[in-house]
């Protein structure tokens, strides 16, 4: 009998599509409250650090060059105090085989799904893992369909995630596009019920440990080229994998006293779900309507439970803003002679600013670049502001109003960066998950999670409980 395929019907069968087309069962990790068993998630991968990186070795996936930026060094060094300034590395993640660190992640899914006999995979996303995923299947002799976010009801569509469908399909996927709202999930779903595909998800136990081996590298390559591990490392923030995978792999390094910071650009105001909304924003990732939403409720996903949880490690959650990170674009160009994507130079027009902070023997590693191309240029991305009535400028990016305008900095002395308060976004989460007791009191293992989940302590936590009035 033909199962019913209507919005309600599908969304009330996903945890069932979604064990099916992971091969994993969540339940087994579950407490029956907010608790899980995170750890033992992660495990359930089967694969240790070395197992991911022979797996990523195969498709020419890793091992990228830490490359130290000298000339944007310099620059940050003249608008410092005398002494600071540090030294600022970039890890060239558009070496990877699709141009984007989501190879690791891609790699490590694809060869899971082919160990298991999969025929194909899937992946909802507007984004680098889409042609992270398609490149992967294409070297591993499996099919690939990527679902993806790309239009508003006008049909039209951001020349960047224009491109990267582009990408997915020159690389034999199929793209099935979509406009923006609620119905990415649905058809994600009913797309994987109906292919048996299996499930890539960015959220997967085995995409996460796929960038684990990021941050073991970073690790290991500043002990070869320095002598020492990384004062600070930042990643930028989106849906959390980059933060989670990179700060576990610098863990597994035993680099415990490296900073992970987080960097996201300032998209206060915009809703990523609206439709009026979706063209207004001129950076399609790595921007605050996926970065909060991602580490303050993060089991909302492709999957009953995220694996990345980008609150367990970050130090610091920072923000910059478009213009910022366009103006990065070009100096990266200009003086280092990289053209490289956005994404990546979100994490470096933070780094900017975070390098006057450190003394000048410190080493800040950024932890990716990314490939650019037609429609990931800063040209066509302020064109296509243009024409959406944003007003473009030279001045003071502090003036930046999003969904109004785009302020280049007059001159680099202007980058900063603007920190988010993370105990507010600790209580954000412990709200988010209170529901999943369903009125029960919570366990003292509910406790231990949450206090696990929001880095802090049973203090701060409980005071919140308090707060809420929830019962422990």
């Amino acid at each position: 009998m033909a199962l019913a395929k209507d919005y309600d019907s599908v969304m009330g069968r996903s945890s069932e599509i979604m064990k099916k087309s992971l091969g994993l069962d969540f339940d087994d990790f579950e407490s029956g409250s907010v608790a899980f068993d995170y750890e033992g998630l992660m495990k359930a991968t089967g694969y240790t650090i070395d197992d991911v990186d022979k797996i990523q070795s195969k498709t020419g996936v890793g091992h990228t060059h830490l490359m130290e930026l000298g000339n944007i060094t310099k620059l940050a060094r003249k608008y410092a105090k005398p002494g600071y300034g540090a030294r600022i590395l970039v890890k060239d993640e558009a070496a990877n085989a699709s141009g984007s660190f989501k190879d690791r992640r891609a790699a490590c899914a694809v060869a899971h799904a082919k160990k298991l006999g999969y025929k194909g995979v899937i992946a909802a996303t507007s984004g680098n893992y889409g042609a992270a995923v398609a490149s992967q299947a294409a070297m591993q002799g499996m099919k690939c369909i990527i679902v993806q976010e790309c239009y508003d009801s006008h049909g039209v569509g951001q020349p960047e995630i224009v491109e990267k469908a582009r990408k997915c399909e020159a690389l034999g996927a199929e793209v099935i596009q979509l406009t923006v709202g609620p119905e990415l999930f649905y058809e994600h779903l009913s797309v994987m019920e109906d292919s048996g595909y299996f499930n890539a998800s960015l959220y997967s136990p085995f995409g996460i440990a796929g960038v684990e081996t990021l941050g073991y590298e970073i690790a290991m390559d500043c002990r070869e080229l320095y002598g020492k591990d990384p004062e600070m490392v930042v990643c930028t923030q989106a849906g959390g994998g980059m933060v989670t995978g990179t700060a576990r792999g610098l863990i597994k390094a035993g680099a415990t006293d490296t900073t992970v910071v987080a960097a996201s650009i300032d998209l206060t105001g915009l809703h990523m779900a609206s439709d009026e909304q979706f063209n207004k924003k001129s950076c399609t990732t790595g921007h605050t309507g996926f970065g909060v939403p991602h580490a303050t409720n993060p089991d909302t996903g492709d999957v009953p439970r995220s694996a990345a949880r980008p609150l367990r490690y970050m130090d610091r959650y920072v923000t910059t803003t478009q213009g910022e990170v366009m103006y990065m674009t070009e100096m990266l160009a200009n003086l280092e002679g990289m053209e490289r994507g956005p994404a990546g130079n979100t994490s470096l027009a933070a780094a900017f600013a975070l390098a006057q902070e450190l003394p000048e023997d410190a080493i800040l590693v950024v932890t990716e670049t990314e490939y650019t191309g037609a429609g990931k240029h800063i040209q066509p991305q302020l064109d296509f502001a243009r024409d959406n009535g944003i007003e473009i400028r030279f001045g003071d990016p502090k003036e930046d109003v999003p969904g109004k305008n785009i302020i280049l900095p007059a001159n680099p002395g202007l980058f900063r960066v603007k920190d988010m308060d993370l105990n507010h976004l600790r209580k954000s989460l412990i709200k988010r998950s209170v529901p999943r007791a369903g009125g029960k009191k919570l366990t003292a293992e509910d406790i231990e999670f949450l206090v696990a989940d929001t880095r802090s302590d049973e203090a701060f936590v409980k005071s919140v409980l308090d707060e809420l009035g929830v019962e422990y």
